[in-house]
């Protein structure tokens, strides 16, 4: 019956413009799903998945095969797991550059076996602090939201920062050394893979419709110099990178924040009319912050990093579903789908309210207890979508592009790694010379200053990328992430549910189809309302039954089918046995990407 419950989850038809992010357009068009061939068949397991990989001595699953092939060939020389992860995330930036890079911010979850114990980092960077919130409005004119391109939304690269901390604490090989294969590919070339020409393909087009809107000059020597995005197969080469990379693995992380690249990225930055100054960079400092575990049965704990991160929605999911069941109906019905998608709507009323950066508002960790998790719980119709819902009492979406990888090397560090410049590849402003985009993680920030999550001098903004963990049984288990947005924490839900509740494996459990609801209140709204989209949709892949689909609409949800997989994310995981060290690995469908050990 698993198979056949899984195999009631598969996959979607063309996304609707309103959910898709503002690089979306153009979207290739699939034939209908009744013409389309189907899965073939497999010996074990579900028809619509493959195997997931096994190793022992190392393993790495990332966005792109030869990010995971850099990640292996770091473990070979003898670099820890943080080293081939820094490594891998380099050769991302360089591969991937729709998703991530050194433009943008990074969080990360490590477990250390030499103190058995699981550390996270805070790699996101801050707003410039000589601009205040009224001088950003006078900047605004009369919009009532920041942008997604141009300078106002930069906030600092934490990226380079992060690496720097996570190789003080964990590395073995000398930095130089892990930043030389994205150097040497970034010189010589690689082939573009498949889906991220797609992604090439949507940004250019984005960027071009907005032009008018920002400086994409040096953006387009990068990425587009022909006229055209690069195609599947294409050789790209990115020297202007190698060179930047090359100067952060000789000179250090302050050549990044206090040194000749800063001056570089401040002169071009005040060019284009951004607050920020040499002093906003040199300040800038990731934070070791403490993961928190919600339990949810079996013995199996999700483990997520704080705000200023959405990774406590998911261990607030966690603590709602728990009071239920799910096994109780197959994983493709009605009722399973009802009580995920509500879960998820009552724990994001409480990311809109609380979520921010905690030095400038604290977070109520009552949250995430259990008592408060029975509480939310009972706020589920079983028959009917809630169409009162409101924060608790003691509220982030958007499709953004970002890259997860993992690695666990032999002696059993685990590495959990999420990395992205927000939106599409970022707001489109690429330094002189240096051969990356900043981020446009700033259009997070609310514009209402009683919010917790308001602009102001110095402070980070809401973040949607987060790594995840799991335990089992009190003991280090599983490196888990999925890229996207808002869908990432229902993701990382979803995904656990898969495994704990209807016994998939880790690369079925990435395979089988997803629902991303998006929507309802936002952390950049004000508090007062109204909101936008107060109910949200529920976008569901064409795995999830036609029967199902019309059932919860009739139950109160808007639904809608999409299937080219892009608003789904993108996921990775590697779990490790405790008692044999065996290390078993899944990337899936919707990327380029590749689990491998040895």
């Amino acid at each position: 019956m698993r198979v056949a419950i899984a195999a009631a989850l598969m996959a979607m038809a063309g996304t609707p413009l309103a959910a898709q992010d503002a690089g979306s357009e153009g979207t290739a068009q699939l034939p209908p799903v009744e013409d389309q061939i189907g899965a073939g068949g497999r010996p074990v397991g579900a028809n619509w998945s493959r195997s997931p990989v096994k190793a022992q001595h190392g393993m790495a699953a990332t966005a792109h095969p030869l990010a995971t092939q850099v990640a292996l060939d770091i473990l070979k020389a003898g670099g820890s797991a943080v080293d081939a992860a820094i490594a891998a995330n380099a050769a991302l930036g360089l591969m991937e550059p729709t998703g991530n890079g050194i433009g943008g911010d990074l969080f990360a979850i490590v477990w250390d076996p030499a103190t058995q114990q699981l550390h996270g980092i805070n790699g996101s960077g801050r707003s410039p602090r000589g601009q205040t919130l009224a001088q950003l409005r006078e900047k605004l004119g009369d919009a009532d939201a920041l942008p997604a391109y141009g300078p106002l939304p930069i906030t600092v690269p934490g990226t380079v920062d992060a690496w720097f901390t996570l190789h003080e604490r964990f590395g073995k090989l000398p930095m130089a050394t892990n930043l030389a294969p994205a150097v040497r590919y970034a010189r010589e070339g690689h082939p573009v893979a498949p889906v991220i020409a797609m992604y090439l393909d949507r940004s250019l087009r984005a960027y071009s419709a907005r032009e008018d809107q920002f400086d994409f000059t040096n953006a387009r020597k990068v990425w587009f110099a022909d006229g055209s995005a690069p195609e599947a197969g294409e050789i790209f080469r990115n020297p202007d990178l190698a060179n930047t990379l090359e100067t952060i693995g000789r000179e250090g992380r302050d050549a990044f924040y206090d040194g000749p690249l800063t001056d570089i990225m401040v002169g071009y930055l005040q060019r284009q009319g951004s607050a920020f100054t040499k002093a906003d960079f040199a300040a800038h400092e990731s934070t070791w912050v403490e993961p928190a575990c919600a339990s949810y049965r079996d013995g199996f704990e999700l483990c997520e990093l704080p705000p200023n991160s959405q990774g406590f929605a998911a261990l607030q999911m966690v603590n709602i579903l728990k009071n239920v069941d799910l096994a109780q109906w197959e994983r493709g019905s009605p009722e399973a789908m009802h009580y995920l998608t509500e879960a998820k709507r009552i724990a994001y009323e409480d990311v809109a309210r609380f979520y921010a950066d905690p030095d400038f508002a604290a977070f109520p960790m009552e949250l995430l207890s259990d008592e408060y998790g029975r509480e939310r719980f009972a706020l589920i119709d079983p028959a009917r979508a809630n169409t009162q819902l409101a924060p608790g009492e003691p509220k982030l979406e958007g499709e953004g592009d970002t890259t997860y990888m993992t690695v666990v090397d032999g002696n059993g560090m685990m590495v959990s790694l999420i990395q992205s410049n927000y939106r599409g590849m970022g707001g489109g402003l690429v330094p002189d010379g240096l051969g990356f985009m900043f981020q446009d993680r700033g259009e997070l920030y609310s514009l209402d200053p009683e919010h917790p999550n308001a602009y102001a001098p110095g402070k980070r903004p809401f973040q949607t990328i987060i790594p995840a963990f799991v335990k089992k049984d009190g003991a280090p288990y599983m490196t888990l992430g999925l890229m996207g947005g808002g869908m990432q924490p229902q993701g990382h839900v979803q995904v656990l549910v898969n495994i704990v509740d209807y016994g998939m494996n880790l690369q079925e459990a990435g395979d089988a189809a997803r629902f991303n609801h998006d929507g309802g209140p936002q952390p950049t709204e004000t508090l007062a309302g109204p909101f936008a989209d107060p109910m949200g949709t529920l976008y569901v892949e064409p795995g999830i039954p036609a029967a199902t689909v019309e059932r919860l609409r009739a139950m109160g949800h808007k639904v809608e089918v999409v299937d080219n997989g892009i608003m789904f994310g993108g996921y990775q995981a590697i779990a490790r046995d405790p008692e044999t060290g065996v290390l078993t690995g899944a990337t899936e469908m919707r990327k380029d990407g590749q689990a491998a050990g040895y």
